[in-house]
C-alpha cells in the first residue's frame, strides 16, 4: 500500500508498477467475478440502463477501451492507454481526503461477444484491497443496452479494515458515479454533426 499527497511523477509510477506486475493476485478465486457470489468477501453488482441502438453500443464500448468508467475528479489509471487485454497491468489511483492511494491491478480476462463485452481486474499486493472487479456492457433479448459493475472485495490491511464503512462508502460512490459517466458518455450527442 502506498499513499501521496500529490501524483508521483510518471516514472515514479511505471517503477512502481513494474514491481507489481509479475506478483500474483492478491486473492483466491481468481477469475470469478462472472460466477455467482465468493464467499469470504462482500460481493456487489450493480447496474443501469443506457439506451439502444449501434451508436450508444458503440459508444460504451469505446469508454470501457479507454478506462473512461473511471470518475475523474478522484481517480486516475495509469498508463492511460493501457489495452483492454488479459494480464495488462495499471496503476489505480484514488484521491480521499486530499491522498492519493496508489494501487496496482491487472486484467484477468476480457469479454468480447456480439452482446456482451467488457473485462474484469484484480488486485496485486500493492492495492489497498483484495478481489475483483468486471466492468461489462450487455444487450437484453429486446436491444436495452445496460453498464454492469459486478466485483467482490475485502480490506488488503488491517488498517482498511478499521475503516470498512468508509472504504464501502467510495466503493458505492465510485459505482454512481462510474454508472452516471457511462449514461452521458454513451447517449452524447457529436454537436459538430449537429451544426452542419
Amino acid at each position: 500500500m502506498k499513499v501521496a499527497f500529490s501524483i508521483p511523477d510518471n516514472e515514479t509510477l511505471a517503477k512502481f508498477l513494474r514491481t507489481q506486475r509479475s506478483k500474483p493476485f492478491s486473492y483466491q478465486n481468481v477469475g470469478t467475478s462472472n460466477a455467482g457470489t465468493q464467499k469470504g468477501f462482500k460481493n456487489d453488482h450493480n447496474f443501469v440502463y443506457l439506451g439502444q441502438g449501434d451508436q450508444v453500443w458503440i459508444r460504451a464500448k469505446n469508454a470501457l477501451n479507454n478506462w473512461n468508467q473511471f470518475p475523474p475528479s478522484w481517480t486516475r489509471i495509469l498508463p492511460r492507454r493501457t489495452s483492454i487485454k488479459k494480464s495488462e497491468a495499471v496503476v489505480v489511483l484514488f484521491k480521499i481526503f486530499g491522498i492519493w492511494w496508489i494501487n496496482t491491478a491487472k486484467i484477468v480476462y476480457t469479454i468480447d461477444e456480439s452482446d456482451k463485452y467488457g473485462f474484469a481486474y484484480g488486485t496485486l499486493p500493492g492495492h489497498v484491497a483484495r478481489g475483483e472487479e468486471l466492468f461489462f456492457i450487455k444487450k437484453d433479448q429486446n436491444g436495452n443496452i445496460y453498464y454492469h459493475i459486478k466485483a467482490f472485495s475485502k480490506p488488503a490491511y488491517w488498517i482498511i479494515l478499521l475503516a470498512f464503512p468508509l472504504m464501502r462508502y467510495f466503493q458505492r460512490r465510485f459505482v454512481k458515479e462510474s454508472m452516471m459517466i457511462m449514461q452521458k458518455l454513451s447517449n452524447a450527442i457529436n454537436h459538430d454533426q449537429n451544426q452542419l
